[in-house]
């Protein structure tokens, strides 16, 4: 077989040209620290890369908003532990007080009456408290204040009728619609975590599967009262009942039965925020619980992503030393390459 300096040349052009490429490509993984920089290099790690990467950005949304459904729960929390505490305050202080018979003057009774009052007031700001621009008892309507409390005009004819109305959603909390302020307490505004979000119905009614979402919604009403006491036909709502305990506390011949019954409707009342905020102490474990399982699954994913796209750097390094060595060695050997010839003798 005859071997000719040309045929010797071009083999030792395309080696040359491939260990060039070698080293261009260890150098390139060094510096850019991936196994590959385009999906030709590798497609099936490019593609097992691309669904990993959704997988953690959705992951990462889904983090994000337990957060901040945590934050917004923690207002939850803090504002009904404060209507708890001011509740607690008005029942087994100024309640009690308010009944023994060593303080039953009517001026007594006054200053009595206007820690009752204020005590609204203050109830009434918990219940309108927010969190970034929402209304956390707002129920899905977070833009707009929930509760108002008005005045009503005296009746001369019915001197017991009530002074003041509570508006919830501009719905009358004692006098309101039944249907009406019963489909506002079941208000709901889920917010998808990651559970798969079912929604079932077609496009004229939608709903949302309560299983696959959370629901942020606790409108005011479950946690101040609405509507009438069936057994004692009192309100149920906690912030009226202080007006009501106000005004049996400033009237001239105080009536001690009447006090003690809207007291203990009273009591019921301040019950019901018990039982909420223990609700409210469940569902923070819950989000702790998810927030806790997304983190473990971001850890998870960045490690099977780290495998899949990124290099060792010592085993990189040790291959573009042997790539630069490689080609170092093409070099030489292209000095070697024309050996003497049968010409170089002639003369």
């Amino acid at each position: 077989m005859r071997i000719t300096t040309n045929a010797i040349l071009r083999n030792y052009k395309s080696n040359l040209g491939t260990s060039l490429k070698n080293l261009d490509t260890a150098r390139t993984r060094v510096m850019t620290q991936r196994r590959f920089n385009s999906t030709a290099e590798d497609p099936s790690s490019a593609l097992r890369a691309a669904v990993l990467e959704r997988k953690y950005v959705k992951n990462e949304d889904y983090l994000n908003i337990v957060k901040d459904v945590q934050s917004f729960q923690d207002s939850q929390e803090d504002a009904a532990m404060q209507i708890e505490t001011i509740a607690k305050t008005l029942s087994k202080r100024y309640g009690l007080e308010a009944l023994n018979g060593t303080n039953g003057s009517l001026e007594t009774r006054e200053t009595y009456a206007d820690a009752w009052r204020g005590a609204q007031q203050s109830l009434l700001l918990s219940l309108n408290a927010s969190y970034e621009g929402k209304y956390v008892f707002a129920g899905s309507d977070g833009k707009n204040p929930p509760f108002k409390l008005e005045d009503v005009p005296a009746d001369p004819a019915n001197p017991d009728a009530p002074k003041q109305r509570l508006l919830y959603r501009g719905v009358d909390v004692t006098n309101g619609d039944p249907k009406v302020l019963e489909a506002l307490s079941k208000d709901t505004l889920y917010v998808d975590l990651g559970f798969g979000l079912n929604v079932e119905g077609d496009v004229n009614d939608v709903s949302i599967e309560s299983s696959s979402a959370f629901n942020t919604s606790l409108p005011g009403i479950n946690l101040a009262g609405f509507g009438v006491d069936d057994e004692t036909g009192l309100t149920k709502n906690m912030i009226l009942l202080c007006g009501e305990i106000a005004d049996v506390l400033e009237a001239e011949d105080f009536d001690r039965d009447k006090y003690s019954e809207l007291l203990a409707q009273f009591d019921k009342g301040r019950n019901n925020v018990l039982e909420k905020v223990t609700v409210l102490g469940t569902q923070t474990e819950f989000l702790t619980t998810t927030k806790d399982r997304l983190e473990t699954s971001s850890i998870s994913l960045s490690t099977q992503i780290d495998n899949v796209v990124n290099i060792d750097m010592a085993e990189a390094i040790m291959n573009f030393s042997w790539a630069q060595y490689a080609y170092n060695s093409a070099l030489k050997v292209g000095n070697n390459i024309l050996t003497p010839s049968f010409i170089d003798f002639m003369k």
